[in-house]
């Protein structure tokens, strides 16, 4: 007999355990979206474009417009751990549906890693504490964000909502306090790399704008997913598109050439606005937004993995926890021991937080290109969702020479669907 799909077994007895509200959804979906690329983004954006990244920055932020509400109309009418998964296994079958699992699943890792050597670069830099301590404070930030997992959704809900509270006060003054240096100078040469420059720059920050296939996987996890996860999205469209765009001119407009130089563009603009102070002020934010995006990274990853294990796509014994309200502990060790390795293996071979942020960038955009395409196929209003798919589409031919990453993970996914169909 055929094993169901992703999300279409029959539902289980309910387990009554802790569900999402409003506050800690937009929380969790703003942590996904808002997290430590904004720390790097800007700089890595600038080395690519100059000045003229800020219309890369423009441009993804409103085309994501329809990639976010594309995809909170999914989760609302087919809530499930298993995200975009899911929506592929609807769509498209049982074979798609477990190269996006593998896709997302092997992204995590990869995407933690980066997210935690962005904190303790910027902790390191605004407390002068060297190298080994940058990796000192990446290794707390991954400790603290499997724990926060462990413990449920309702610690790691509670504490991202207060994360990203102070995370925006932070934000807010770091870019209000540098306004004043503003320099009209700062925007000349505009294009010195020309259009190329510019679709460079926007394949390094779809990593800035990848956050909402993980906040799919969180959609079983709402009270009330048909009327709160469309709320949540859009609120979190506000926070993050107020910010991020503030932010990338402010960055340009203050610290012009430097924003292209300095790996800690964020920590400039606060020693502009408010002086040698601000040190602390940077480190806190480095640490809020590295593990605001962990956070609900992990808390989206172990949910499909545990997803995908109950359907086949991956050993049974992860299934355990997946369920609303459950904690997937077997999943959550699984990316442990993965993350582990990457560091490992990445580390000591010198390469570069542009390696990593580009190679999670083409993962994600391979499964917001798939989830945006099933939207085409599930959902009744379609206009939004061919937005959606064309734009990511075009996102994902920037990435060039890292589309090896989700290629390799497409190859794994069929060599084990092989030994364990799955439909």
């Amino acid at each position: 007999m055929a094993s169901p799909t992703l999300g279409q077994r029959k539902p289980s007895t309910p387990v009554q355990r802790h569900r999402l509200g409003l506050g800690q959804g937009t929380a969790l979906f703003t942590g996904a979206v808002l997290g430590p690329g904004v720390l790097a983004l800007p700089h890595l954006a600038a080395a690519a474009a100059g000045p003229a990244s800020i219309i890369a920055w423009a441009a993804l932020l409103a085309l994501s417009v329809p990639v976010a509400l594309t995809f909170g109309a999914l989760g609302a009418r087919f809530p499930d751990g298993g995200g975009v998964a899911t929506f592929a296994a609807r769509a498209f079958g049982p074979r798609i549906s477990a190269t996006v699992g593998w896709w997302f699943y092997g992204a995590v890792p990869l995407g933690v890693l980066a997210g935690a050597l962005i904190g303790g670069d910027y902790v390191a830099a605004a407390l002068g504490l060297g190298r080994p301590g940058a990796l000192a404070v990446a290794a707390a930030l991954l400790a603290a964000g499997f724990a926060a997992n462990h413990r449920g959704l309702r610690t790691s809900g509670r504490i991202q909502l207060a994360l990203v509270a102070g995370l925006t006060a932070l934000l807010v003054i770091a870019i209000a306090a540098a306004g004043p240096h503003a320099s009209s100078a700062n925007f000349t040469p505009f294009a010195p790399h020309g259009g190329l420059g510019v679709a460079h720059a926007a394949g390094v920050l779809f990593f800035a704008f990848a956050g909402w296939e993980a906040a799919s996987h969180l959609s079983a996890e709402f009270a009330d997913p048909r009327r709160l996860l469309p709320r949540a999205t859009v609120l979190t469209l506000a926070i993050v598109g107020t910010l991020y765009l503030a932010l990338a001119v402010t960055v340009t407009a203050v610290l012009g050439d430097r924003a292209a130089t300095s790996p800690v563009p964020l920590a400039l603009l606060m020693d502009e606005g408010i002086g040698p102070a601000a040190r602390a002020g940077t480190a806190a934010a480095a640490l809020v937004l590295s593990l605001v995006a962990i956070n609900t990274y992990i808390a989206g990853g172990s949910r499909l993995g545990a997803a995908m294990a109950r359907d086949g796509a991956l050993p049974a014994r992860l299934a355990r926890g997946h369920r609303a309200g459950e904690i997937p502990h077997r999943s959550l060790l699984l990316l442990e021991a993965l993350t582990l390795l990457v560091a490992v293996a990445v580390l000591p071979t010198g390469l570069g937080l542009d390696a990593l942020m580009r190679a999670t960038a083409a993962c994600l955009a391979a499964v917001t290109l798939v989830g945006a395409a099933a939207a085409v196929r599930l959902l009744p209003r379609r206009a939004l969702a061919r937005t959606a798919t064309a734009f990511t589409a075009a996102v994902l031919l920037t990435c060039g020479v890292h589309l090896l990453v989700p290629a390799a993970l497409a190859l794994a996914a069929q060599v084990v669907r092989r030994h364990r169909p799955i439909g």
